[in-house]
């Protein structure tokens, strides 16, 4: 592969506390922006330009993610809202067709494919839209013909409402991505397909992909999707090379944040989680710095990413690192486990039994330290072993890429989004 697209090595330059709170959450807990050695993102600052970034910058509510990133480059973009089963509302954000007036922009839109993107923890559905047209993957697919969906986890700048409940609240937060699974997932896909009359195709980044494995495997929407692209995928995390995520994982980080100082919203901006994480940061031999490479464009990243999650998901995602396998939320004590599960120790998520014939695309990269190649590679056993093969399962490796180059990556289009979409034609 060319080395064109990569440029200087680095990060954005940000004060040592912002630094610290991005790289410890957003990249060590399996959200975003860890690239390749040199690699380039694809934020344009010319274009970025014609976005009203003061009004982005102002958090959840306004006019949402259509006005403020979407619509200024030409797209239609509709929003959306979903209510789950346990009341969370969750916002969408549709991008119908191609460019307004482009060579693929006419065409009525129920007549279009749709596909559903959900982004990882710690970010937003932002993080898909952070580059030009020409490099992000929703405007791609929208001017290749699809119709497009985003989804927002709860919690979220989009996502942060309750029919009940008081996000400041505890109880608000008390859930962990078992809960996306079990209630979020499958809201938004039977609303795509209620508004579309169509399956959609799904694409998920990094925790994005866990969920839908974690419901492949219990036989959750895999009837109602018509295949599933997976970037960056995570069953697995017993390979993570990550130094300060081992350590966090290791010292039961989330536990203390959540039993130490009761935080159960871990919101990277708020002191009390900076202050825990700095203490982590100056352990001997952990530089956070040397953790996340470019951005050419912190300032605009930062005005958007990251955002909030439940300490119970990091929680989760911490025993998945220490425990080496796939399980629902550990309550620890068996009496809690055989209060939620029936029994002592939590139920597993069982790879082996996603379908072998639901059409899957797993695309992971060698430099990877989140999604390990060897961590990927299990999953792979995992699905070969009751048969997916053939053009049900399709396998890309890229030595190249680390894990946020598939979403913000400047040659993610020629490298991952084209084969992604000749996947999908093949199922359309």
């Amino acid at each position: 592969m060319s080395t064109a697209c990569h440029g200087v090595r680095g990060f954005f330059s940000i004060s040592a506390a912002a630094m610290t709170i991005v790289v410890t959450t957003a990249v060590v807990l399996l959200s975003g922006p860890q690239l390749a050695a040199g690699a380039r993102v694809l934020i344009n600052h010319a274009e970025l330009r014609r976005r009203d970034i003061a009004t982005a910058a102002g958090g959840g509510g306004g006019d949402g993610a259509c006005a403020t990133a979407v619509a200024p480059f030409g797209y239609p973009c509709e929003e959306h809202e979903v209510t789950t089963q346990d009341g969370y509302i969750l916002g969408l954000q549709r991008i119908p067709r191609g460019r307004i007036g482009g060579v693929t922009g006419g065409g009525a839109a129920a007549a279009r494919q749709p596909v559903l993107l959900q982004h990882g923890v710690l970010v937003d559905g932002m993080t898909w839209l952070l580059g030009s047209p020409e490099e992000s993957l929703p405007y791609i697919l929208a001017d290749q013909g699809f119709d497009v969906w985003i989804a927002n986890n709860r919690g979220t700048r989009w996502s942060s409402r309750h029919v009940s409940l008081d996000p400041k609240s505890r109880s608000y937060w008390n859930w962990s991505w078992d809960d996306i699974v079990v209630n979020d997932m499958p809201a938004i896909v039977d609303y795509v397909c209620s508004h579309t009359g169509q399956k959609p195709h799904y694409v998920g980044h990094s925790m994005g992909t866990l969920v839908a494995l974690a419901a492949f495997s219990e036989g959750r929407m895999v009837d109602k999707l018509k295949s599933a692209a997976l970037l960056s995928p995570v069953a697995y995390l017993s390979h993570i090379t990550t130094p300060i995520g081992v350590v966090l994982a290791k010292a039961f980080a989330g536990e203390l944040i959540s039993d130490l100082l009761g935080i159960a919203e871990f919101n990277p901006a708020s002191p009390q989680v900076s202050n825990l994480v700095r203490t982590f940061c100056r352990k001997p031999g952990m530089n956070c710095y040397d953790l996340l490479t470019s951005f050419t464009a912190a300032d605009i990243f930062l005005k958007y990413e990251p955002q909030p999650t439940s300490t119970k998901t990091l929680i989760h995602l911490a025993q998945t690192v220490r425990d080496g396998v796939l399980t629902k939320y550990d309550y620890v004590m068996p009496d809690a486990n055989v209060a939620r599960y029936g029994q002592a120790d939590p139920p597993a998520y069982d790879m082996a039994a996603i379908p072998a014939w639901f059409p899957l695309f797993l695309s992971y990269g060698g430099r990877d330290s989140l999604s390990d190649p060897a961590d990927v590679a299990l999953l792979l056993d995992d699905l070969r072993r009751r048969g997916h093969a053939g053009d049900r399962l399709t396998v890309q490796y890229l030595p190249q890429l680390a894990h946020a180059d598939f979403v913000i990556g400047v040659c993610a289009k020629d490298l991952v989004y084209n084969d992604v979409i000749s996947f999908f034609r093949r199922f359309h």
